[in-house]
């Protein structure tokens, strides 16, 4: 979940009521049935997710290159993900998109091989590679059939050390960018969270659109290419994690056979701290049926004490689907909208706690005042204890299904710890840490975020009367 590299108002429901109250609908009646169902199998399911268990291996190879390690020869397939630290807050000025654009060249031609015969032999070998852009890492993926490894691996190795960044994918691929520039430009949302982002972070990196502008790709040579690759492809900022059909000897040797011969330090720009600009009310007025909106409270970082705390008052306050006193309040009791959500925001240099939702252009400030009551509720009174046990019980056992259900999931969630500095253990820690947060401690935490005045954005037509609810 990301405030600056994918906003949650393009990720949750913006579809709005059609129906003054679709809850109190015979659709709206089946809907819950539904969900009361699923949440009921779900939760017989969660001890025995809960009591399933990890074995991760630390691999260090010869060269010094670490991995965590899953084996899992059940089936004939592995896994690999891994992560270079600088993503595209490291797009020059003038250069944004660089990042994002190289990312969809390393399949495109590496070493001797140029694009069609680089594909080729991937497609030879069964095997499936990905490069995506973040704002704070460059991430790379590969999943292969365990018989084909050393093939799979060899075109990894090609990609990571010998990009070729060949004119002619640089031009095609840049191209296909700028069609989804100038299809962005003519889409409300994704004009508003441009301006979004410049309001709340200024001239920080993190204002800046991943995507690059049409004017700044045009600058972008494959020279410039092969300088950030030299600079952000070292040893020194990468975390691995493998899954699946292999044992620890093969996978040193294969660590260094991809990666052991990169720089060891990474020539990164700094990047600065910054805390979002809160306390304003962005309008972005367009004539539409539907308004989005989007709040920003502080967040808290990852290493702070009071995470989990956080963390268990965000999933009562909005982070649990259907069980959440903003889906209660907006959806359940008053079908204001289909979706709304809170997320706590996590970034290297940024934190926050986002509200979003959307809802009929009519009902648009009314919505907005519920939010705000709502959230002014939690701040000043917290969540009951009832609530604060059930939530427990969920995140414990919930684990294991959103990042521990398949080989993908499990490197990726075993890259994200590396990032995190959580420690090889942390899988087994989680639970006993969740279950020693104390409702004091939430209450805390719910009244040092949501005490301050929001940001607010607003998508849609002019307010048809004056947003209230106090402050929030």
């Amino acid at each position: 979940m990301s405030l600056v590299s994918a906003p949650p108002v393009h990720r949750h429901s913006t579809v709005l009521a059609q129906r003054a109250d679709p809850a109190a609908s015979e659709g709206g009646k089946l809907y819950r049935a539904f969900a009361t169902l699923c949440f009921a199998l779900f939760f017989l399911l969660l001890p025995a997710l809960a009591r399933a268990e990890v074995n991760i291996q630390e691999v260090k190879s010869k060269k010094g290159v670490t991995a965590w390690l899953v084996e899992d020869h059940s089936i004939p397939l592995v896994a690999i993900r891994f992560v270079f630290d600088g993503g595209t807050a490291q797009d020059p000025a003038g250069k944004e998109g660089l990042v994002n654009l190289m990312s969809s060249l390393f399949d495109e031609g590496a070493a001797n091989l140029d694009s069609d015969a680089f594909q080729q032999k991937l497609d030879d070998a069964g095997a499936e590679m990905s490069f995506e852009p973040a704002r704070d890492g460059t991430y790379g993926s590969m999943r292969m059939l365990s018989n084909e490894k050393d093939e799979a691996f060899g075109l990894l190795k090609l990609a990571v050390n010998s990009p070729r960044f060949d004119q002619e994918p640089i031009d095609r691929i840049r191209s296909q960018l700028l069609s989804g520039i100038l299809a962005n430009e003519r889409d409300p949302n994704s004009v508003a969270q441009k301006r979004w982002l410049r309001a709340i972070y200024g001239e920080h990196p993190y204002a800046r659109p991943d995507e690059g502008t049409k004017e700044s790709l045009a600058t972008i040579t494959p020279e410039d290419l092969r300088a950030f690759h030299r600079a952000n492809f070292a040893r020194g900022g990468l975390h691995v994690a493998v899954v699946g059909d292999i044992d620890a000897a093969t996978l040193s040797a294969k660590l260094d056979e991809v990666f052991g011969d990169l720089p060891q330090k990474q020539t990164l720009a700094p990047v600065a701290d910054v805390t979002p600009k809160l306390g304003q009310q962005l309008e972005v007025n367009y004539d539409l049926p539907q308004t989005s909106l989007q709040f920003a409270w502080p967040g808290v970082k990852r290493s702070d004490p009071d995470f989990f705390a956080a963390v268990l008052m965000n999933q009562i306050l909005g982070g649990s689907t259907f069980t959440s006193r903003l889906f209660e309040e907006v959806r359940e009791k008053r079908g204001l909208a289909y979706g709304v959500s809170s997320d706590l925001v996590d970034h290297e240099h940024s934190h926050a706690l986002l509200v979003t939702t959307a809802t009929r252009s009519d009902r648009a400030a009314e919505t907005l005042s519920i939010v705000r009551q709502v959230v002014k509720d939690m701040a000043e009174n917290g969540p009951t204890e009832e609530e604060l046990a059930a939530t427990k019980r969920y995140l414990t056992g919930a684990y294991a299904i959103s990042n521990l259900d398949s080989s993908g999931s499990i490197a990726a969630t075993l890259v994200e710890l590396q990032v995190d500095d959580l420690g090889i253990d942390y899988v087994k820690r989680r639970a006993a840490i969740i279950d020693a947060v104390t409702l004091d401690q939430v209450k805390a935490a719910a009244k040092r975020l949501l005490s301050a005045e929001p940001a607010i954005m607003i998508v849609g037509p002019p307010l048809a009367q004056p947003a209230g609810g106090g402050k929030g």
